[in-house]
């Protein structure tokens, strides 16, 4: 699959704003179930921006202007080549020894209730690969998945467990509080999601990778109940949401800020080949 991307962010301000500065996860990286073949980043404002690499690996970008600036909007665009792993991920950049995933996260602690529907799982499947899927299953059941409402950047995984609802990095945490009760190493993935239903998003996407043994790391979409897929763009990795945000920033002045997200994604092949055959059909 040939996934194209297109990402904006805008800011708008109610007074000029200055020292506006934007960490940027929003680069993939290449590793055996996907290729970068083009990849741009693009702020409206003059500024500098930097590339480095943060403890995770991730490829992160810092942008910074001096304004004063009424708006900005950070804009990314670019094409991957998937392939199907069955959500196996190798050939990845890894800083971090899997045991470092079983830290407690701010977004992604257990309470007794995480606990509980955590406990209940392990008891019905030993095979470390199997509950896992039971999880996958269980999250997926007991939470409804809901984009397009409040991004609840600021829940945890109990809260969102509470509510049962949740956007797609509400439903990761909630994962990851009951996978790490359960003593398996997880992570926080952000990325993208191909929908040939929903080309235009609300957002990027959330899912998790789970540490399996004789597999690897393994990729798990709670939202959809799935496996990671070749429908799956991969960007960065986290303990939770904080590590691996696609945008995060800060600035002096500029009082009430308004930001408004756009994203598609979209498959080039598929479009192609629609093409071809509405010109075959007329």
């Amino acid at each position: 699959m040939r996934i194209r991307v297109v990402h904006e962010t805008a800011y708008e301000y109610q007074s000029p704003a200055r020292g506006l500065i934007q960490m940027l996860r929003l680069t993939p990286r290449d590793h055996d179930g996907q290729h970068v073949r083009a990849w741009r980043i693009e702020p409206t404002a003059d500024g500098r921006l930097s590339r480095r690499k943060d403890g995770f690996g991730n490829i992160v970008h810092v942008f910074s202007a001096d304004g004063p600036e009424e708006s900005l909007v950070v804009r990314v665009c670019g094409e991957v080549e998937t392939t199907e792993t069955h959500g196996v991920i190798r050939g990845a950049v890894e800083r971090l020894p899997d045991m470092f995933y079983l830290r407690e996260s701010r977004f992604a602690a257990a309470d007794p209730a995480i606990r509980e529907f955590a406990d209940d799982i392990a008891r019905s499947e030993a095979d470390p690969l199997a509950r896992l899927h039971a999880l996958l299953a269980g999250v997926h059941r007991e939470v409804e998945y809901a984009p397009g409402g409040p991004t609840h950047s600021n829940s945890t995984a109990a809260e969102a467990f509470g509510l049962r609802k949740g956007v797609g990095q509400d439903l990761a945490h909630i994962f990851l509080a009951a996978a790490r009760h359960l003593e398996i190493p997880v992570r926080y993935v952000s990325g993208y999601y191909y929908r040939a239903d929903t080309p235009a998003q609300e957002a990027g996407h959330a899912w998790v990778e789970a540490a399996v043994p004789d597999l690897g790391w393994v990729g798990f979409d709670p939202c959809f109940g799935i496996s990671a897929t070749e429908a799956h763009l991969r960007v960065a990795v986290g303990l939770d949401y904080l590590d691996a945000a696609p945008v995060r920033g800060s600035r002096m002045g500029g009082g009430t800020e308004t930001m408004t997200v756009r994203v598609v994604v979209d498959d080039v092949r598929a479009q192609v080949q629609a093409q071809a055959q509405a010109q075959a059909q007329s």
